[in-house]
């Protein structure tokens, strides 16, 4: 089996790729511009020079067995990315496809971010060894990726483990970006607990180091610093987040029985300030049955690789597509991957 995968994660403005071992060990990563072309097949060609660079650079050229891919409203099943909010690239797009048409039929998967980032704790980190297992993501929003009995949940459609939207708050929640009201994202994201802040501080009259920000400028970071720093309201806005954690955990419980909830993201950062109060309320609310039984622990990829490595996971089960044709490519492509 050929010893290197490559992990591609394609955020809304960069795009990182590396190249990762057997071990997650990553060899080499690099990074380019997600929206320098507006034109998709422009974007993959310049993916594909650096690639092919670092697969130079580091005698990584034909010594690779895949390529993964994390990229938003990613479609496991299909190949295609289902939806762009942020990028203006033309949608159903078969990204698989055109990346594996690209580097000569080279089997390509691809996944959303959050279930790459499953697929990576459950291949390099704290989830080895797992067999059941939910992957949560608190950044600026709220993603999830659901392991039972050993493999990643799509459901029917490649859409399933949205658990960022389940409905925490049934009468006057909050708007949240995919349109409903009262998502758990609304709240529990880095976003959600600025919206949070805000509204502390319009409706209360505590003292707060937070008083001396402009009120639509507070961060989640503006709002940990206070709290290490001893602000009791900040203290109380991560008390207030951790609670309504803890509440959907204890519910994602009884419908996988899972072994350890793992924290991913700027959030998670948060340590104790978080874990402490997720966790009371998660054994508060939990059905007797499963008390006592469920971690919630914080992921092992270091921030740096974890995107990469996240995505590279899952270029291990890539497939090759019956479809893969090679393409023509300019006059002068890069040396060494076929063309």
């Amino acid at each position: 089996m050929k010893p290197y995968v490559v992990g591609v994660d394609i955020g809304g403005t960069n795009t990182v790729f590396g190249i990762v071992d057997a071990r997650g060990a990553v060899i080499a990563s690099s990074s380019i511009k997600t929206l320098k072309h507006a034109n998709v097949n422009d974007y993959i060609d310049e993916l594909y020079t650096g690639i092919n660079n670092l697969l130079v650079a580091h005698d990584a050229v034909d010594k690779v067995y895949g390529i993964g891919i994390g990229a938003p409203n990613a479609n496991y099943y299909t190949g295609t990315i289902e939806k762009l909010v942020n990028i203006p690239w033309p949608t159903p797009l078969p990204l698989a496809q055109m990346v594996s048409e690209k580097f000569g039929g080279l089997p390509v998967a691809i996944t959303n971010d959050a279930n790459a980032a499953a697929i990576g704790e459950m291949t390099y980190g704290a989830a080895r060894g797992m067999k059941n297992f939910i992957m949560i993501t608190l950044g600026t929003g709220v993603g999830s990726g659901i392991v039972i009995n050993g493999q990643l949940v799509y459901g029917s459609d490649g859409f399933a483990g949205e658990l960022g939207h389940v409905i925490m708050k049934r009468n006057n929640g909050r708007l949240c970006g995919c349109g409903r009201t009262g998502c758990l994202e609304a709240y529990c994201s880095a976003t959600g607990v600025a919206r949070t802040a805000r509204e502390f501080l319009e409706i209360r009259t505590d003292a707060s180091i937070l008083r001396n920000l402009p009120i639509e400028a507070i961060t989640s970071k503006d709002i940990y610093d206070a709290a290490v720093a001893g602000d009791p309201l900040a203290k109380e806005i991560f008390e207030y987040t951790g609670e309504i954690l803890g509440e959907a955990f204890a519910d994602f419980t009884v419908f996988s029985s899972p072994e350890a909830i793992i924290l991913f993201g700027g959030l998670a950062k948060s340590g104790e300030l978080l874990l402490k109060p997720i966790r009371e309320s998660m054994e508060r609310h939990m059905m007797p049955t499963f008390k006592g039984k469920v971690k919630v622990i914080l992921s092992e990829l270091k921030e740096a690789d974890a995107a990469v490595l996240g995505a590279s996971a899952l270029g291990w089960e890539a497939k090759p597509l019956a479809t893969a044709q090679p393409v023509a490519q300019p006059a002068t492509p890069p040396p060494s991957l076929p063309a």
